[in-house]
């Protein structure tokens, strides 16, 4: 798979759908400030971990890909629960890297603050892209043995 950008999926988006993202981050954002007001900067900071528009981006991806196949006269339900699962893994991924930069930007601030902005930033994609390479490879590991494993319609292995 390569990774690539793709600039269609704007088009293919409608205008309250970007407004609902904006609303529900800005609300996120507000959200984490008052707590952060109320209880201080570091519970606030927890929350700022929380991506703010996941739950919207997830229900978008599911309905843009639902949709894509029922205008193929499909249902594509399971397509769209599916593309939101994948979008929910590489979040997952990226909040791993995240993390990384959380704790390198606290080791390296006292120091440098540009030191610790380039150190971390460097920590955050070395460990999203170990974390999604890591995924890719066991993945297809672990499905090509599951292949070995599967009997054949005659009750043998397809590789034996």
């Amino acid at each position: 798979m390569l990774i690539k950008l793709s600039l269609s999926s704007l088009k293919a988006t409608h205008w309250h759908e970007f407004a609902v993202r904006f609303v529900l981050g800005g609300a996120a954002t507000v959200l984490t400030g008052i707590i952060g007001a109320r209880f201080g900067t570091a519970v606030g900071g927890l929350f700022l971990a929380l991506p703010a528009i996941f739950c919207a981006s997830a229900t978008l991806v599911e309905r843009h890909e639902r949709r894509a196949k029922q205008k193929k006269g499909l249902r594509g339900d399971r397509r769209g629960q599916h593309a939101a699962a994948l979008d929910a893994a590489g979040a997952g991924l990226g909040s791993a890297g995240l993390v990384a930069f959380a704790a390198l930007f606290f080791i390296v601030v006292p120091t440098s603050v540009l030191g610790a902005f380039i150190v971390a930033l460097i920590a955050w994609g070395s460990v999203a892209v170990s974390m999604w390479w890591l995924r890719r490879n066991l993945r297809i590991t672990h499905h090509r043995s599951a292949v070995k494993r599967a009997p054949s319609a005659h009750g043998h292995s397809r590789f034996s």
